[in-house]
């Protein structure tokens, strides 16, 4: 992918070994460590119009997760182990003890905010803050999903057939199925929302059959092994320790399933946030807004 444009200038680039492959990551910045993770159906690049804001204050570790972008693709198995948000919070982990961060600041969008918040289940011990945006936990999606939701979501259960049926679909227009897909979560569609460039980066990482197989291994693991860990932290009374970021856009995903401060206050012990104008993909659609939020909230002492 050399002939994609750099939307991270003065950022190195690395490639990380870890227990389930090579991660890809833009490190840039100077100032305490946070690690940026992105969502579907995007990469690390989804990062570039808050990122030189941050990198201000921040040392950034912005990463590809596993299977996405320019990461190694991890053999999967029948239970989609490496692709719950449980093996790739571990992975992420591993790659911030590689670059010297044995505790870090972290913040997830979409599927990186559900690794986000497995990481502060998992590990509080590594984390000193994090931040989620426009999601909810992957148990309240599940349960909360009614007609109008289970419409504006349909996606989770799409991916989430069993191999091939997804793969075979969207491998057959994957530039259509995937510009569908971001334009109708923005609130003012893809060409408003997106720069080109980074839609250039999206969609040659999504043109790689075994790219789109693995996000479904993504979504597969959110519909079982995701579902079944966030229940059993629900049940047992376990809580988000660490101060936790709740941002979502005001048309955005998460709104649509209940009312995010409401619902996070149920799983976490110091939670604040806010509602950003926008849609789902706020870094990009509304990036100032974002980055005045992430900053108040990472500075604060």
């Amino acid at each position: 992918m050399s002939e994609l444009a750099d939307l991270f200038p003065g950022f190195t680039a690395q490639t990380i070994a870890t227990s389930q492959g090579a991660v890809f990551a833009r490190i840039g910045g100077s100032g305490p460590p946070l690690l940026l993770l992105h969502g579907y159906p995007q990469t690390h690049v989804m990062w570039h119009r808050v990122a030189p804001r941050l990198a201000e204050c921040f040392t950034l570790v912005a990463a590809d997760l596993p299977g996405y972008g320019s990461s190694a693709i991890p053999a999967t198995d029948a239970e989609h182990t490496p692709y719950t948000k449980r093996a790739m919070a571990q992975v992420m982990v591993e790659v911030m003890q590689h670059l010297g961060h044995t505790r870090f600041a972290v913040a997830g969008h979409d599927r990186g905010a559900r690794v986000t918040y497995r990481m502060a289940l998992d590990h509080a011990q590594r984390l000193t803050q994090a931040a989620v945006l426009d999601i909810l936990p992957t148990y309240d999606y599940w349960n909360r999903m009614d007609r109008a939701f289970a419409l504006r979501i349909y996606h989770w259960a799409f991916l989430a057939q069993p191999h091939p049926l997804p793969e075979t679909l969207i491998a057959a227009n994957p530039d259509a199925y995937y510009t569908h897909t971001l334009g109708s979560w923005t609130k003012a569609g893809v060409e408003a929302s997106f720069d080109k460039r980074a839609l250039a980066h999206y969609l040659a990482a999504l043109r790689d059959p075994k790219r789109i197989h693995a996000a479904c291994e993504d979504y597969r693991a959110g519909a079982y092994a995701d579902f079944e860990h966030d229940r059993a932290d629900f049940e047992a009374g376990r809580r988000i320790s660490v101060p936790l970021l709740a941002l979502w856009g005001g048309r955005g995903t998460a709104a649509g399933a209940g009312t995010p401060l409401d619902t996070w206050r149920l799983r976490a012990d110091n939670v604040t946030g806010q509602a950003i104008d926008g849609g789902h993909f706020l870094p990009e659609e509304n990036p100032q807004a974002t980055a005045d939020a992430m900053l108040a909230f990472f500075s604060a002492s």
